[in-house]
């Protein structure tokens, strides 16, 4: 798991103001807080800029915050490396009691929450303080919607949550909002899930009533062995999530990963499997997307029975 670092600011209250006045003017400073200010990092793809964000407005925040307090839900996710898919543009912040703001300091871009922490909630190997990875994956099954949900569950597991620790934590929830999501979605985390886009199919799959398919299924081909990422190997239909990322911008790099991959789908067809390739795009169409699934394991199901 890759954790984002958290980018340094500038401070109006250690920098001369006509400096400080010059550099926003040309673009060397972005404000992301009261008195907080971040040099923009350019070329970015668009989900590092809303994340560098939320890192830079959460680090403000911090700095201007007294009294015990520590990042969760979402943004401790974001901090974790576990990011729920889309990048939150509100903070999250937790304290152990509510506080009284002025008009002033109210901000429509931080979420407050109130909850005491128990041993073990709270953790400070971070940048910021943050909820632990078991606490903050609770959080999250419990507030956010389903698939991002069980994607931060999954990425969790992945970066060594305590299966033991986050049954704990979730046995602490009991009777308050959002626990039986949580153990919803906490009953489908696996770490053998690779990519958000993974786990949202999965739950997209879970909710449409289809079978639940098997993780990183190995199917042996010609070319040796290679791994599904879902499938249903009585039925030999598998799906596939395509991110694209993994193709690269440089055309040739790309040209050549492309080719690889339609040599790899060719081995794995050989050995009698149907492939059902989605990509991001397919997800914000679930409908036709479980059509075409649906359609693979029905037809799979007739060649078995002749």
């Amino acid at each position: 798991m890759v954790r984002p670092a958290v980018p340094d600011l500038v401070h109006a209250s250690t920098t001369p103001p006509e400096e400080l006045q010059r550099r926003v003017r040309r673009g060397e400073l972005v404000r992301v807080g009261r008195g907080s200010y971040v040099v923009p990092v350019a070329g970015l793809e668009p989900w590092a800029i809303d994340q560098q964000v939320l890192l830079s407005r959460a680090a403000a925040l911090h700095h201007r915050r007294s009294g015990p307090h520590w990042f969760s839900h979402a943004t401790a996710a974001v901090l974790w490396g576990c990011p729920p898919g889309t990048v939150p543009r509100t903070v999250d912040v937790t304290a152990p009691v509510r506080r009284r703001t002025t008009p002033g300091e109210r901000d429509g871009a931080v979420r407050e929450h109130y909850s005491p922490a128990s041993d073990g909630d709270v953790c400070d190997v971070l940048a910021l303080p943050t909820t632990s990875l078991e606490r903050t994956a609770v959080d999250c099954a419990a507030v956010l919607p389903g698939s991002e949900g069980l994607a931060v569950a999954d990425s969790a597991l992945r970066a060594g949550a305590d299966p033991a620790e986050l049954d704990r934590v979730l046995g602490r929830r009991a009777g308050r909002p959002g626990v039986r999501r949580a153990r919803a979605v906490l009953g489908m985390a696996d770490p053998r899930a690779e990519s958000v886009g993974e786990s949202r199919l999965r739950w997209l799959l879970r909710t449409s009533g289809l079978p639940g398919p098997e993780l990183q299924v190995p199917v042996r081909t010609a070319a040796g062995w290679r791994w599904l990422d879902l499938g249903w190997p009585d039925e030999r239909v598998a799906v596939e999530f395509d991110g694209r990322l993994k193709y690269g911008r440089d055309g040739r790099e790309a040209a050549d990963a492309i080719f690889a991959e339609k040599r790899r789908q060719d081995a794995i067809e050989d050995e009698g499997w149907t492939v059902v390739r989605v990509t991001w795009r397919d997800l914000d169409r679930p409908a036709e997307t479980v059509a075409r699934i649906r359609r693979a394991l029905r037809a799979a199901g007739r060649r078995r029975r002749r």
